[in-house]
């Protein structure tokens, strides 16, 4: 039995982040390398790894991710291996070198306690009074997974003068430099199919990328907020 499964043992480690297979997150965890994680993403660990709930330090920030993304995290200590998932989503890793990146709540798994980090409304939709997105943006030189309901498409917005559209609820990522702004590509009572999905798009412009899932979002990321 152990040798039909011996290929599906950890590998040696590589990197402080790393896949282990497509939707299983490896973090190499060392004494004084905090991370923070979404809450209840641990599927197992080894080693000696202690595990915080809403630290002191995140509260402030998880207030108001609370009014925008609302997904708890958690901070996670220790030496040893640490593995994460998200029910089943594929995981992309990101090594942050002096850059950032802005992330949809949802779509963030675990990323080094000593980034910085906030939530943020995104700019260039308040023509659409009422209505918001909030992201998670997070900067400096370290490591960062995210997650994708199925493989994800990177769209280098660089690569010529057309913007980029993408539907809000398949955005997993994107470049904070980008410029962004919001379009309605159709009438209301002219949608068919999925209905308002398709009524409003994100257009991208600038230097940068965008991370899209193949699957949207089961949440109106463009909805109200009071």
């Amino acid at each position: 039995m152990n040798q039909q499964l011996a290929g599906y043992a950890p590998t040696p480690v590589a990197a402080r982040m790393e896949n282990h297979g497509r939707t299983m997150l490896k973090v190499a965890m060392a004494s004084g390398q905090d991370l923070y994680a979404r809450a209840g993403s641990m599927v197992a660990y080894e080693g000696f790894i202690t595990y915080e709930p809403n630290p002191p330090a995140a509260r402030q920030v998880a207030r108001e991710w609370a009014t925008g993304e609302g997904a708890p995290i958690m901070k996670c200590s220790g030496d040893g291996l640490l593995y994460l998932a998200d029910y089943g989503a594929d995981v992309v890793v990101i090594n942050l070198q002096n850059d950032s990146i802005s992330v949809n709540g949802t779509n963030l798994l675990a990323f080094d306690a000593h980034l910085q980090w906030g939530v943020e409304r995104v700019k260039g939709l308040a023509k659409f009074a009422g209505q918001g997105l909030f992201n998670v943006e997070i900067a400096g030189t370290g490591w960062v997974a995210l997650t994708s309901r199925g493989t994800p498409i990177v769209v280098d917005c660089g690569r010529g003068e057309d913007e980029t559209y993408v539907d809000p609820d398949a955005l997993v990522a994107w470049s904070p430099a980008l410029k962004v702004k919001a379009k309605r590509s159709f009438k209301a009572s002219a949608l068919i199919g999925r209905g308002s999905g398709e009524a409003m798009q994100m257009a991208f412009s600038g230097q940068g990328i965008v991370v899209v899932q193949p699957s949207e979002d089961s949440t109106d990321r463009l909805r109200v907020r009071g």
